[in-house]
């Protein structure tokens, strides 16, 4: 078992993962540069060595350092630059960033259509749902969680094609659709809950960027709705006019 601060429950591990990422995030620790040392990081946190290299380690996972033999840890990225344009894909969004982009059904559910998902898909309240709940990587790093709504007479076993496909572009594509474009885009701040702190590696309390945005296909009707909570951290919006 992990040793834990009595205040906060929180590893004392994560609570130096957490820090020094902050760091990097607030441009304390900029990309390319070393990082301080194992013995000035544990001094800094009060902790031991050994809890020191853990949090490096988890934090190499992620690929936000790298350890260089011989001569330290080093910053190894910067926030993923994330455009919010009329076709907003984010395969081609983290590949353009010379990162890896990757995505996991966590779980796909049927329900049917409240009066705000009814109206933001124009359907009828009470109409048939499929949600699907995923995550999507950059590399090894954690990026956003989302909350997708279809239509299920539209899109009859979309959680299965999402589970093989790991794509909403790649999701429509099964079902002839290969061109749409964002209808519209909503953008909050919020403190992530604790199902979405853990499948995006951050501790409880941290920020999420939430973006509610619906896509539609070229004539203009609704495809998809959806609500994605983005870490904070490791994202910096880009709002292109076109």
């Amino acid at each position: 078992m992990s040793m834990q601060d009595a205040a906060t429950g929180v590893a004392l591990w994560r609570q130096v993962a957490d820090g020094i990422e902050r760091g990097i995030a607030e441009g304390r620790f900029p990309a390319g540069e070393k990082l301080p040392g194992e013995t000035e990081i544990a001094e800094t946190y009060r902790v031991n060595r050994h809890t020191v290299r853990r949090a490096l380690a988890t934090l190499a996972e992620r690929g936000l350092v790298r350890a260089e033999r011989g001569s330290g840890t080093y910053v190894e990225t910067r926030r993923l630059a994330y455009p919010l344009r009329s076709r907003t894909r984010f395969s081609e969004i983290v590949g353009a960033g010379g990162r890896e982009p990757h995505g996991q059904l966590i779980d796909a559910s049927e329900e049917v259509a409240t009066r705000e998902l009814a109206r933001e898909l124009a359907l009828k309240t009470g109409a048939p749902l499929i949600r699907i709940e995923s995550l999507r990587l950059a590399d090894r790093t954690p990026i956003c969680v989302s909350t997708t709504w279809l239509s299920a007479e539209r899109f009859p076993g979309a959680g299965s094609v999402f589970a093989g496909a790991r794509s909403m572009t790649k999701l429509l594509a099964h079902y002839g659709i290969r061109d749409y474009r964002r209808g519209s885009t909503r953008i909050s701040a919020a403190i992530a809950d604790a199902s979405d702190a853990a499948r995006l590696d951050l501790a409880l309390g941290r920020p999420v960027l939430v973006v509610d945005s619906t896509d539609v296909d070229p004539a203009g009707k609704p495809l998809v709705t959806k609500r994605s909570r983005f870490a904070a951290e490791r994202v910096e919006f880009l709002v292109e006019n076109s």
